[in-house]
């Protein structure tokens, strides 16, 4: 018989804090699979653990469900976000960029932490010691509220976008390589903000 994927918890958080580091930070990321726009990661230390909103991996829950989770969490904890452009992705490649927008949103924070969550097995090498969790936007309360932040911040990026290149329709897909998406692009061509590296491996 399968077994369950653990809920979204605590118990990271618990198991650092009895080992006695008091700032746990989350991290995730938003964005890497795109193919136009920034990725975004962002880092959460909770200060209050007591949500009345559903925090769970962003990709689990609508729009408007992660747009309350995300007042929720920027009351209830400290919070921040790294931001890293196509540009930048094109010329060090996605893993080095979100390695990149991981440790700026790190050290965004206003307080440093002393321990930290990471979603996946990307090393960020990041000083402090680090947890790596795959999956971890869906077992850990800290990292599945840093994926809410990280998935809300880009969107709303990807939204100015829409208005600063019309006809892309970036407020539906946000860069992302649906079909409607890549009509476009053959139609129109790329834009400023497509990452060409990705648009060149794909043909």
């Amino acid at each position: 018989m399968p077994q369950k994927r653990p809920k979204v918890n605590l118990t990271y958080e618990k198991t650092a804090w009895g080992n006695g580091f008091n700032l746990v930070a989350g991290v995730d990321e938003a964005g890497r699979g795109p193919l136009a726009g920034p990725v975004v990661a962002s880092a959460v230390i909770l200060k209050n653990a007591d949500f009345t909103e559903r925090i769970d991996d962003s990709k689990k829950l609508t729009a408007a469900q992660r747009d309350r989770a995300y007042q929720e969490i920027t009351q209830k904890a400290i919070y921040a976000v790294g931001v890293v452009g196509n540009y930048t992705i094109d010329k060090i490649n996605i893993a080095n960029a979100t390695i990149v927008a991981m440790k700026r949103a790190l050290f965004n924070l206003r307080v440093r932490p002393d321990f930290v969550l990471i979603d996946g097995i990307l090393k960020i090498g990041y000083n402090a010691p680090c947890e790596y969790i795959k999956s971890g936007d869906a077992k850990s309360l800290s990292i599945a509220a840093a994926s809410i932040i990280a998935k809300v911040t880009r969107d709303n990026i990807m939204f100015s976008y829409n208005k600063k290149y019309p006809g892309y329709n970036f407020i539906a897909h946000k860069g992302y390589g649906t079909r409607k998406h890549f009509y476009i692009i053959h139609k129109k061509g790329p834009c400023a903000i497509h990452r060409k590296s990705f648009l060149t491996r794909l043909g």
